[in-house]
């Protein structure tokens, strides 16, 4: 049996502290505490449609705003998806998805390239679902992006309700994702012509 690609990253600041593990090579279980609920839910929808192990537990200034802990705990997830994938061996590296929620339709593509590039074209016209500011969610997947060296496209092709639409986009990422760092047997070394990623 191969041995499960994990990662796990601590982060501690005057702002936040975070304890995050995750295992790529997992069965989508979670337990997740950032003091958001909504964005705990998030989290939780990227584990579980991705088939990713999540932990994720966090001590955040919430009384300034919910900035901090979602920029933060995005930094803490890119970070163990680098440290999980290694030096990339293997894997498929290309993942998309399309996942719809009701009348709410995402597209997420992934390349896992070793280089960080975020194209977010998600119109969230809603301010807030909860406490979570939807503003952040870009901020969060610039943090993954810029931590992972990830190249990663997210379209929110339709949708009026805030709810779903993040819903639709945290598990279209989950799942390519989870397609973008399956391991491939018919590859020898990266799937690049410059032998590494």
């Amino acid at each position: 049996m191969t041995e499960k690609r994990r990662g796990q990253i601590e982060r501690a600041t005057t702002e936040t502290r975070i304890e995050l593990k995750l295992t790529l090579d997992g069965s989508g279980q979670y337990q997740v505490k950032t003091g958001i609920g909504f964005f705990d839910h998030l989290l939780s929808l990227f584990a579980r449609h991705g088939f990713f192990d999540l932990e994720v537990s966090c001590g955040c200034d919430l009384g300034v705003d919910t900035h901090h802990c979602v920029e933060d705990v995005g930094i803490c997830l890119g970070g163990a998806i680098d440290q999980a994938l290694g030096d990339r061996t293997g894997i498929t590296r290309y993942g998309t998805s399309y996942v719809p929620m009701d009348q709410s339709l995402a597209r997420v593509v992934i390349d896992l390239s070793g280089r960080s590039y975020l194209m977010f074209n998600a119109d969230l016209k809603m301010e807030r679902v909860g406490e979570f500011e939807t503003e952040l969610a870009q901020e969060f997947f610039r943090a993954v992006v810029d931590n992972s060296k990830m190249n990663l496209h997210i379209d929110l092709l339709r949708g009026t309700n805030g709810h779903h639409n993040l819903e639709a986009i945290f598990k279209a990422f989950g799942r390519a994702l989870d397609q973008a760092s399956s391991l491939d047997k018919r590859l020898k070394g990266v799937l690049s012509t410059k032998g590494m990623l």
